[in-house]
């Protein structure tokens, strides 16, 4: 019954709320064009930049981890991908992970990234992962293991502090939040792996997971659906 009357539903974009074709799910593609990046953007804190050089100066002198996502947070996709994380909407899930892809691939023809080896999504704390039922970045990371055939490794990192949210922490608060919240389980057995989540802000949670391969010579990028980079950023262009 439940499945008979999902397809009898029509299908609608979940930001327009238009009709959308029976094959596409969740997002209509001009929706969906609206949303991406129109132009290049540091990998390291979202900034626009008038060509692909991958990081602004400051984040070059920084050595910021590359974060790798197709869209801002702020530019449509904020109340969707919210609603995957709070409302298991799952239906636009496939298409931004295969977009995000994309843009891992694209940067990686540029030479502006080296693809990683394998896959690690951002565990949850297990009282936190039974609570929701899920957790939204494994949903990715299995998706974008699907598009890519690159491995996923759930193993690796756990989550030993069940932390209280991020949602509404600064920077600093974020930070302290996370300390000492993850462990590794063994010694990592890959060179280059990419952290999976479904948004990125502060970076706070990419920084603490990093910093434990950092003796071992891991090198780490962080994909993710969204960027949530400072309000106003992404229009501060530069020539770096």
């Amino acid at each position: 019954m439940g499945a008979w009357l999902s397809a009898s539903l029509p299908n609608r974009c979940l930001l327009c709320h238009l009709s959308i074709p029976a094959e596409h799910t969740g997002l209509c593609d001009t929706c969906l064009a609206s949303t991406l990046y129109q132009g290049p953007v540091c990998l390291g804190c979202g900034r626009g930049l008038l060509q692909e050089s991958g990081f602004c100066g400051s984040c070059q002198r920084l050595d910021t981890l590359a974060v790798v996502a197709p869209a801002s947070y702020h530019h449509g996709l904020g109340s969707v991908i919210a609603a995957i994380k709070h409302r298991q909407q799952l239906a636009p899930l496939a298409v931004l992970c295969q977009l995000l892809w994309q843009r891992a691939h694209r940067l990686s023809l540029l030479g502006l990234i080296q693809l990683p080896q394998v896959l690690v999504p951002v565990p949850l704390h297990p009282k936190r992962q039974r609570s929701r039922g899920f957790n939204q970045a494994w949903l990715i990371a299995a998706e974008l293991a699907r598009y890519s055939g690159l491995p996923l490794d759930d193993s690796l990192v756990s989550r030993c502090l069940d932390t209280r949210p991020q949602e509404g922490l600064d920077g600093k608060a974020r930070r302290r939040n996370l300390a000492n919240a993850f462990s590794l389980n063994r010694p990592c057995p890959w060179q280059r792996i990419a952290l999976v989540d479904d948004v990125v802000t502060t970076g706070a949670t990419a920084r603490e997971i990093a910093a434990l391969f950092r003796g071992s010579g891991v090198a780490v990028q962080v994909w993710c659906l969204a960027r949530a980079e400072a309000p106003g950023l992404l229009s501060e262009v530069l020539s770096d």
